[in-house]
């Protein structure tokens, strides 16, 4: 049951989309379950792997930023 809506959790407000991208402990956690909402289950497990999640940290960045939705698998 994937949200149709862009952005973390379906959220269509673009400026808590970026407020939610620049925080780094909620785009993490909010970025997980986003990407799992969206049928993206071992994406969103990567996302909670600490190495990992600096990658996925920079590109929600980036696709908040340029898109205003999350680039890689989301």
């Amino acid at each position: 049951m994937a949200n149709t809506g862009r952005g973390y959790l379906g959220i269509n407000n673009w400026a808590v989309t970026i407020i939610f991208a620049l925080i780094p402990f909620t785009s993490w956690i909010l970025g997980a379950i986003t990407r799992i909402q969206r049928g993206h289950v071992i994406a969103g497990v990567l996302q909670l792997i600490p190495p990992i999640t600096g990658f996925f940290w920079i590109t929600d960045l980036v696709g908040a930023f340029i898109k205003k939705d999350l680039l890689l698998w989301a």
